[in-house]
Protein backbone atom coordinates (compact mmCIF):
# COMPACT_ATOMS: atom_id res chain seq x y z
CA UNK A 1 0.00 0.00 0.00
CA UNK A 2 1.58 3.69 -0.48
CA UNK A 3 1.63 6.08 1.32
CA UNK A 4 0.79 9.53 -0.73
CA UNK A 5 1.75 11.86 1.56
CA UNK A 6 5.12 10.41 2.19
CA UNK A 7 5.41 9.90 -1.97
CA UNK A 8 4.42 13.58 -2.28
CA UNK A 9 6.86 14.82 0.28
CA UNK A 10 9.76 12.32 -1.23
CA UNK A 11 8.37 14.09 -5.04
CA UNK A 12 9.02 18.10 -3.49
CA UNK A 13 12.18 16.93 -2.22
CA UNK A 14 13.94 14.96 -4.78
CA UNK A 15 12.53 15.97 -8.15
CA UNK A 16 11.32 19.83 -7.33
CA UNK A 17 13.54 21.11 -4.31
CA UNK A 18 16.52 19.45 -5.87
CA UNK A 19 15.84 21.02 -9.23
CA UNK A 20 16.04 24.76 -7.33
CA UNK A 21 11.55 25.08 -7.27
CA UNK A 22 12.34 27.64 -4.54
CA UNK A 23 9.18 29.40 -3.58
CA UNK A 24 7.99 28.21 -0.43
CA UNK A 25 4.28 28.76 -1.62
CA UNK A 26 4.84 26.57 -4.68
CA UNK A 27 6.31 23.73 -2.87
CA UNK A 28 3.90 23.46 0.09
CA UNK A 29 0.63 23.28 -2.23
CA UNK A 30 2.87 20.50 -3.99
CA UNK A 31 3.19 18.50 -0.39
CA UNK A 32 -0.73 19.19 -0.01
CA UNK A 33 -2.28 18.71 -3.58
CA UNK A 34 -3.05 15.06 -3.98
CA UNK A 35 -1.96 14.25 -7.37
CA UNK A 36 -2.60 10.63 -7.54
CA UNK A 37 -6.61 11.77 -7.42
CA UNK A 38 -6.13 13.14 -10.87
CA UNK A 39 -5.02 9.97 -12.42
CA UNK A 40 -6.53 6.89 -13.32
CA UNK A 41 -6.45 3.97 -10.94
CA UNK A 42 -4.14 2.09 -13.74
CA UNK A 43 -1.51 4.72 -13.34
CA UNK A 44 -2.30 5.44 -9.11
CA UNK A 45 1.09 3.70 -8.34
CA UNK A 46 3.18 5.97 -10.39
CA UNK A 47 1.50 9.47 -9.71
CA UNK A 48 4.22 10.86 -7.66
CA UNK A 49 6.95 9.49 -10.52
CA UNK A 50 9.66 12.09 -12.52
CA UNK A 51 7.97 11.35 -15.64
CA UNK A 52 4.29 12.61 -17.71
CA UNK A 53 1.61 9.98 -17.32
CA UNK A 54 -1.59 9.35 -19.65
CA UNK A 55 -4.78 10.82 -19.24
CA UNK A 56 -6.93 9.62 -22.11
CA UNK A 57 -7.40 11.08 -25.53
CA UNK A 58 -3.89 11.26 -26.34
CA UNK A 59 -3.63 13.77 -23.42
CA UNK A 60 -0.95 13.75 -20.30
CA UNK A 61 -0.65 15.01 -16.88
CA UNK A 62 3.13 16.71 -17.21
CA UNK A 63 6.12 15.88 -14.53
CA UNK A 64 5.48 17.11 -11.31
CA UNK A 65 8.82 19.79 -12.28
CA UNK A 66 7.54 20.82 -14.75
CA UNK A 67 4.21 21.83 -13.48
CA UNK A 68 6.33 23.25 -10.66
CA UNK A 69 8.38 24.97 -12.96
CA UNK A 70 6.19 26.70 -14.78
CA UNK A 71 3.97 27.44 -12.10
CA UNK A 72 6.61 29.20 -10.43
CA UNK A 73 7.56 30.97 -13.56
CA UNK A 74 3.80 32.67 -12.90
CA UNK A 75 5.05 34.42 -9.92
CA UNK A 76 1.86 34.37 -7.91
CA UNK A 77 1.19 36.30 -5.28
CA UNK A 78 -2.92 35.22 -4.03
CA UNK A 79 -5.09 38.09 -6.25
CA UNK A 80 -4.50 36.99 -9.51
CA UNK A 81 -7.29 35.67 -12.08
CA UNK A 82 -5.16 33.48 -13.89
CA UNK A 83 -5.92 31.50 -17.54
CA UNK A 84 -5.10 28.27 -18.27
CA UNK A 85 -4.75 26.44 -22.03
CA UNK A 86 -5.67 23.07 -21.12
CA UNK A 87 -7.49 21.75 -18.69
CA UNK A 88 -6.63 18.10 -18.91
CA UNK A 89 -6.73 16.22 -15.60
CA UNK A 90 -7.16 19.04 -13.59
CA UNK A 91 -3.97 18.80 -11.63
CA UNK A 92 -2.14 22.06 -12.84
CA UNK A 93 -5.43 24.08 -12.36
CA UNK A 94 -5.51 22.36 -8.54
CA UNK A 95 -2.39 23.79 -8.07
CA UNK A 96 -3.32 27.16 -9.25
CA UNK A 97 -5.89 27.34 -7.21
CA UNK A 98 -4.22 27.41 -4.27
CA UNK A 99 -2.17 30.13 -4.94
CA UNK A 100 -4.36 32.64 -6.41
CA UNK A 101 -7.60 33.76 -6.55
CA UNK A 102 -9.82 32.70 -9.43
CA UNK A 103 -8.53 30.53 -11.87
CA UNK A 104 -10.61 29.81 -15.23
CA UNK A 105 -9.31 26.99 -17.87
CA UNK A 106 -10.26 25.98 -20.69
CA UNK A 107 -10.03 22.41 -22.76
CA UNK A 108 -11.37 21.13 -25.84
CA UNK A 109 -11.92 17.62 -25.14
CA UNK A 110 -15.44 17.56 -23.51
CA UNK A 111 -14.72 13.99 -21.76
CA UNK A 112 -11.86 15.16 -20.03
CA UNK A 113 -12.68 18.39 -19.09
CA UNK A 114 -15.95 16.35 -17.54
CA UNK A 115 -13.17 14.62 -15.77
CA UNK A 116 -11.78 17.63 -14.44
CA UNK A 117 -14.61 19.28 -13.38
CA UNK A 118 -15.65 15.59 -11.05
CA UNK A 119 -12.65 15.26 -9.37
CA UNK A 120 -12.01 19.23 -8.66
CA UNK A 121 -15.15 19.24 -6.96
CA UNK A 122 -14.61 16.33 -5.03
CA UNK A 123 -11.17 17.58 -4.27
CA UNK A 124 -13.08 21.06 -2.57
CA UNK A 125 -11.95 23.41 -5.20
CA UNK A 126 -14.45 26.05 -5.37
CA UNK A 127 -12.43 28.68 -7.64
CA UNK A 128 -11.92 27.10 -10.85
CA UNK A 129 -14.38 27.65 -13.39
CA UNK A 130 -13.87 25.27 -16.76
CA UNK A 131 -14.92 25.87 -20.07
CA UNK A 132 -14.80 23.53 -23.18
CA UNK A 133 -13.31 25.56 -26.61
CA UNK A 134 -10.86 26.19 -28.63
CA UNK A 135 -7.83 27.12 -26.27
CA UNK A 136 -5.97 28.94 -28.84
CA UNK A 137 -8.80 31.48 -28.58
CA UNK A 138 -8.64 31.94 -25.22
CA UNK A 139 -11.67 32.87 -23.00
CA UNK A 140 -12.56 36.32 -24.14
CA UNK A 141 -15.63 36.55 -21.79
CA UNK A 142 -13.40 36.14 -18.64
CA UNK A 143 -10.66 38.41 -20.05
CA UNK A 144 -8.28 40.14 -19.07
CA UNK A 145 -6.75 37.74 -16.66
CA UNK A 146 -3.14 38.41 -14.84
CA UNK A 147 -1.57 35.59 -15.79
CA UNK A 148 -1.89 32.91 -18.72
CA UNK A 149 -0.48 29.64 -18.72
CA UNK A 150 -0.81 27.09 -21.56
CA UNK A 151 -0.31 23.54 -20.95
CA UNK A 152 0.13 22.55 -24.57
CA UNK A 153 3.33 23.33 -27.43
CA UNK A 154 2.38 25.97 -29.54
CA UNK A 155 3.70 26.80 -33.36
CA UNK A 156 3.75 30.41 -31.80
CA UNK A 157 1.95 32.42 -29.39
CA UNK A 158 -1.82 32.89 -30.15
CA UNK A 159 -2.36 36.77 -30.62
CA UNK A 160 -5.94 36.26 -28.56
CA UNK A 161 -3.67 35.38 -25.54
CA UNK A 162 -1.83 38.62 -25.62
CA UNK A 163 -4.68 40.67 -26.00
CA UNK A 164 -6.63 38.92 -23.04
CA UNK A 165 -3.62 39.47 -21.11
CA UNK A 166 -3.61 41.99 -18.58
CA UNK A 167 -1.13 44.76 -18.20
CA UNK A 168 2.25 44.04 -16.10
CA UNK A 169 0.80 40.35 -16.87
CA UNK A 170 3.09 37.02 -17.08
CA UNK A 171 2.03 34.34 -19.63
CA UNK A 172 4.28 31.07 -20.14
CA UNK A 173 3.62 28.71 -23.17
CA UNK A 174 5.84 26.16 -24.64
CA UNK A 175 6.42 27.26 -28.29
CA UNK A 176 7.94 25.00 -31.00
CA UNK A 177 7.85 22.13 -33.36
CA UNK A 178 4.94 19.20 -32.85
CA UNK A 179 7.92 17.12 -31.56
CA UNK A 180 9.54 19.61 -29.20
CA UNK A 181 9.51 22.99 -27.56
CA UNK A 182 11.26 26.05 -25.71
CA UNK A 183 9.06 26.94 -22.64
CA UNK A 184 8.93 30.85 -23.25
CA UNK A 185 7.61 33.29 -20.39
CA UNK A 186 5.88 36.68 -22.08
CA UNK A 187 5.35 39.42 -19.99
CA UNK A 188 3.53 42.38 -20.52
CA UNK A 189 3.83 46.22 -20.05
CA UNK A 190 2.42 48.74 -21.99
CA UNK A 191 2.69 47.94 -25.31
CA UNK A 192 6.22 46.70 -24.53
CA UNK A 193 6.99 42.50 -24.60
CA UNK A 194 9.49 41.19 -23.01
CA UNK A 195 10.36 37.48 -24.01
CA UNK A 196 12.37 34.74 -21.91
CA UNK A 197 13.67 31.32 -23.36
CA UNK A 198 13.25 29.28 -19.85
CA UNK A 199 14.46 26.38 -20.58
CA UNK A 200 13.82 23.46 -23.50
CA UNK A 201 10.14 20.84 -23.39
CA UNK A 202 8.30 18.20 -24.79
CA UNK A 203 4.51 18.67 -24.75
CA UNK A 204 1.86 17.46 -26.40
CA UNK A 205 0.91 19.82 -29.52
CA UNK A 206 -1.77 23.04 -28.79
CA UNK A 207 -4.68 22.37 -31.40
CA UNK A 208 -7.24 24.89 -32.73
CA UNK A 209 -7.76 27.43 -35.29
CA UNK A 210 -4.33 29.64 -33.78
CA UNK A 211 -2.33 26.65 -32.91
CA UNK A 212 -1.67 23.48 -34.68
CA UNK A 213 -4.39 21.44 -36.81
CA UNK A 214 -5.54 18.29 -36.29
Amino acid sequence: MIDFEIAREKMVQEQLRSRSISDGRVLEVFRKVPRHLFVSDKYRSQAYADHPLPIGEGQTISQPYIVAFMTESLSLHGKERVLEIGTGSGYQAAILAELCKEVYTVERTASLAESARRTLNETGYKNVEIGVCDGTLGWKERAPFDRIIVTAGAPHLPPSLMVQLADSGRLVIPVGGERSQVLTLFEKNGADITTSELCGCVFVPLIGKDGWKE
